[in-house]
């Protein structure tokens, strides 16, 4: 159930974070009714967003961190989250930019990612 928890947790961690890091250039980007909007605000609602991440974050890590009762080491934890994060950084992108394409390297390079995961659980 940890193992559920972390990474369920770690999902909507990086879907705040994608939203923070990312939104802004299609919610204030160029074509945008709000591209006038100065950076300052910007900035202030990104990290508004960003306090949501940090309210996963920080308890994924807690529950699924060996060194609480978790069943992950660090070096699992942060390999789990760094495939999350590609995994959400490419929904929200097909579904955010007109201009994003997945090619054959980027799954080639996904492909790469999913077998250092199976390297760091193996060891």
């Amino acid at each position: 159930m940890k193992s559920i928890s972390t990474i369920g947790l770690l999902f909507l961690s990086n879907a705040f974070m994608t939203l923070a890091w990312y939104g802004h250039l299609k919610f204030f980007g160029k074509n945008s009714s709000h591209s006038g909007t100065a950076m300052w605000v910007i900035i202030l609602i990104s990290w508004g967003i960003a306090f949501f991440e940090y309210c996963f974050q920080v308890p994924a890590n807690r529950i699924g961190s060996a060194e609480t009762g978790g069943p992950f080491s660090l070096l699992q934890l942060k390999v789990i989250q760094e495939v999350i994060t590609l995994v959400v950084f490419i929904i929200f992108s097909k579904l955010a930019f007109e201009n994003f394409h997945f090619s054959i390297n980027h799954l080639i390079g996904f492909i790469f990612l999913i077998a250092a995961v199976y390297f760091i659980f193996k060891g």
